[in-house]
């Protein structure tokens, strides 16, 4: 797309943007498709039975001890976990094409990472720019020429969408290294049905707690040639702000959760556990560590997270690695840019499910272009996660501005911009008041030998008025998702 069609999209989406997007109502003020009984319900409830639902909800959260730690408040303690009782509808018509487009997007996303550590036929076809390798910081060049199981390297996928104020559904970014968060989508369900357990009781609201089983099934099946593969979680430890997380999917699989000082690889190149009774071999594991730790031997050498020799063992087919090392170079938010062109150029079909318009700064017309509009846009590094270093134009200071310029004119290939969005907006209780905030949405796709998407995702709520930062790593809370396929009232339901 070129920077006039850019900024042509960018016109129109600020003239949609004067009315916003809710995600419950119309603008005629009627109930979208699949939310008329829950409108109908807290119609019903009232304000002050609303409020003893959230006092329930959040002792539930304090009792199942339910937990993140928020890194940017300087404190590092854990803290119960964010979450407000209303819900937030997608219609399941709607859900199926963006279940459709989440798929397609994570299987051009493997077959372009495998491409990558061998042929590189992207390249050499002109549709990929080698001299972008060269610059990404998860590229692994240690990777090159291995062989996962099915060709796929990024099994988990934790996919970021949001809806501007036109209603369209673009998809933010793809989180492919150690997504985080379907543990808080899982237990905000539990939350939510006791919270609203008429409802479940007449409406098709369709589950997630299939999830782990889904998971486990995934991780088996990559196993090598074993006929009863030992699965394990490894976890940086309980200083890491997602380790309940681990914990917790650790548990519902019923998995050893194990950190790097628990595993050795041996002089035949496979992977133990140490147990009690003795070295216990391991066949597959899901990590949840970052490459640069991972294997001190390759990586990082003052690592103590990781493991020597795990690279090794991996590369020669003794152990699989979920997801595997090197699967970050898709997750670059310059490499997203070109997620389109990708699927266009694997499977030949048009995307499903449209990019929000990104700027690369490594190229002097686009760079040019945000140089001089910095107040209009969101400027992210490529390689960050978790909001960490966004800086958005229209509430940042002229000192952050000027700080962004000079990064970005100092090392453009890591800079990528895009237009502030009108994010849709979900009703919220706040300080015993229901008000509208900003909302995303993160499903998660597991791809092996076939795929499973989340029926819905956690989506995340930005606590304070008016702002578009989300992310729980910021300070953002979140709702349970509820895809609807029938959305008959509860009384007539019932009659």
């Amino acid at each position: 797309m070129t920077i006039a069609e850019r900024e042509q999209r960018e016109r129109q989406r600020r003239r949609s943007r004067r009315r916003g997007w809710d995600e419950m109502l119309d603008h005629d003020g009627e109930p979208r498709q699949g939310a008329g009984a829950l409108v109908e319900h807290l119609r019903g409830l009232g304000l002050s039975e609303l409020q003893a639902r959230q006092d329930a909800a959040d002792l539930d959260i304090l009792g199942m001890g339910i937990t993140f730690t928020v890194y940017s408040d300087g404190r590092g303690i854990d803290r119960a976990w964010p979450f407000d009782v209303i819900p937030r509808v997608i219609d399941a018509t709607e859900w199926r094409h963006i279940e459709a487009g989440l798929k397609q997007r994570l299987t051009a996303l493997n077959r372009f990472i495998d491409d990558i550590y061998n042929d590189q036929q992207v390249v050499a076809d002109g549709v990929f720019p080698a001299h972008l390798l060269e610059g990404s910081l998860n590229y692994r060049p240690e990777c090159r020429g291995a062989r996962p199981a099915y060709g796929i390297w990024a099994h988990i996928c934790g996919s970021d969408l949001v809806r501007d104020a036109d209603g369209t559904v673009y998809v933010l970014e793809d989180n492919l290294r150690v997504p985080s968060g379907v543990s808080y989508l899982l237990e905000n369900r539990l939350v939510s049905k006791r919270a609203f357990a008429d409802l479940f009781a007449h409406q098709s609201i369709q589950p997630v707690d299939d999830y782990p089983d889904e998971l486990f099934g995934l991780l088996a099946s990559l196993a090598p040639d074993v006929a009863e593969p030992t699965v394990a979680v490894l976890t940086p430890g309980l200083h890491n702000s997602a380790y309940f997380e681990h914990s917790f999917l650790a548990q519902r699989m019923g998995l050893p959760l194990v950190e790097g000082r628990d595993l050795f690889v041996a002089p035949d190149d496979h992977l133990y556990a140490r147990t009690i009774a003795g070295p216990q071999r391991v066949d597959v594991l899901y990590r949840r560590v970052d490459d640069r730790y991972l294997d001190p031997e390759v990586f990082e050498p003052t690592s103590l997270l990781g493991v020597p020799g795990l690279l090794r063992s991996w590369q020669a087919g003794h152990v699989a690695i979920a997801n595997a090392p090197g699967a970050g170079v898709a997750d670059d938010k310059v490499v997203y840019a070109w997620v389109p062109d990708l699927i266009r150029y694997y499977l030949d079909e048009e995307p499903l499910l449209p990019n929000v318009p990104t700027y690369r700064c490594c190229y002097a017309d686009e760079r040019d272009h945000v140089l001089a509009n910095l107040r209009d846009l969101v400027v992210k590094p490529a390689d960050e996660s978790g909001g960490y270093g966004l800086v958005i134009g229209n509430q940042a200071s002229d000192e952050d501005l000027a700080l962004v310029g000079a990064a970005i004119e100092a090392s453009p290939r890591r800079w990528v911009a895009q237009p502030i969005l009108s994010l849709s907006t979900v009703p919220t209780l706040c300080d015993g008041k229901i008000e509208d905030r900003h909302v995303d949405l993160r499903p998660f796709i597991l791809t092996g030998r076939r795929s499973y998407v989340t029926r819905g995702g956690l989506t995340r709520v930005a606590l304070q008025e008016g702002s578009l930062v989300v992310n729980s790593s910021q300070g953002g809370g979140s709702k349970d998702t509820w895809v609807v396929e029938d959305c008959t009232p509860p009384a007539a339901a019932g009659a």
